[in-house]
């Protein structure tokens, strides 16, 4: 396994953020190889999730893990169906450090993926899980979470002080 560089804003790479990627068709070891390294990348970098496009490749394909007891999840040509109801939290990226911005989000949705062995998956995910699905799909389509803020976005150090705002 290897630690992989992840894109960031304003860096020389960043276009690639901006791209649409392609279909996933071969399932092999370097496929796997992928996969390994950025679970290993985003677990490295405390991320909840990380595509492709992240680390500089156009395939359609993240990483996610959410929760501890379901694990790493690889999820390969998403499909996302039954989007239903909605919520506004607080996401960020690992593309962009330290900040972050709220946004809407279905509450719940249906995922079709492919895994690792090409097998076609499908899942129910909601809350942060379907909020982490929905933000590494879009990433596949060229799509940032800044495209879709609701406000502005707030350095992390401001967080906890916005937040309490909100409640006021």
């Amino acid at each position: 396994m290897a630690l992989r560089n992840i894109v960031k804003i304003n860096s020389e790479s960043e276009s690639v953020l901006y791209k649409k990627t392609r279909i996933v068709e071969k399932f092999d070891a370097k496929l796997k190889q992928l996969a390994e390294d950025m679970i290993e990348t985003m677990h490295a970098a405390n991320g909840v999730g990380l595509a492709a496009p992240q680390v500089g490749l156009l395939k359609r394909m993240f990483v996610m893990n959410v929760d501890v007891e379901e694990g790493d999840l690889v999820v390969i040509n998403p499909e996302i169906s039954e989007m239903e109801g909605e919520s506004i939290a607080y996401e960020g990226c690992l593309s962009y450090p330290q900040m972050f911005g709220k946004v809407k989000r279905p509450f719940k949705l249906k995922l079709k993926y492919h895994d690792l062995n090409g097998e076609v998956r499908e899942i129910e995910a909601e809350g942060l899980k379907a909020r982490c699905i929905c933000h590494e799909t879009d990433h596949l389509y060229g799509i940032m979470f800044t495209e879709k803020l609701i406000g502005n976005l707030v350095h992390e150090s401001q967080l906890a002080e916005d937040e309490e705002h909100s409640k006021g």
